[in-house]
């Protein structure tokens, strides 16, 4: 069995799947087709926060139990300072999101590409190619161009 690519999912992925999905499957699930799948510890946070009952709560919960959860590694807090120092604009959750990013060498799935633009060196796959192209080579492909 061939193991698929790894990426990370963003938080506005899993929002459209949870509260704003008209198409059907939704783009995290599509995802999780083609890709094996990881978010992290920050967009977990991001998401909880929003939640305004127990149901969200626990649509949270589920959505994020079929994948990994990446951590913070304090020895890595020297390139996550480097990071905050040289986009000192940018939200500083996303600037979490994009460190584990890099620092677990995946890509990220985001439908707001704009908001990580300026980390050098991270593979940004825009969320409307997970349903545009057809198998994770092609997005992969598609996104590096």
């Amino acid at each position: 069995m061939i193991t698929p690519p790894k990426v990370c999912i963003h938080s506005d992925v899993f929002l459209e799947h949870l509260f704003h999905s008209e198409e059907k499957p939704s783009t995290l699930r599509l995802a999780m087709k083609k890709f094996f799948c990881y978010t992290t510890v920050f967009n977990a946070i991001e998401l909880f926060s929003i939640a305004e009952t127990q149901k969200e709560i626990q649509k949270i919960d589920d959505a994020m139990s079929a994948m990994k959860l990446l951590g913070l590694n304090a020895k890595n807090s020297k390139r996550y300072g480097t990071l905050l120092a040289e986009n000192g604009t940018m939200q500083r959750f996303n600037l979490l999101i994009a460190g584990l990013c890099l620092e677990s060498k995946l890509p990220i799935i985001t439908s707001r590409p704009k908001e990580f633009r300026n980390v050098e060196h991270l593979h940004i796959i825009p969320a409307s190619f997970v349903r545009k192209f057809e198998t994770a080579e092609e997005i992969l492909k598609a996104s590096r161009k």
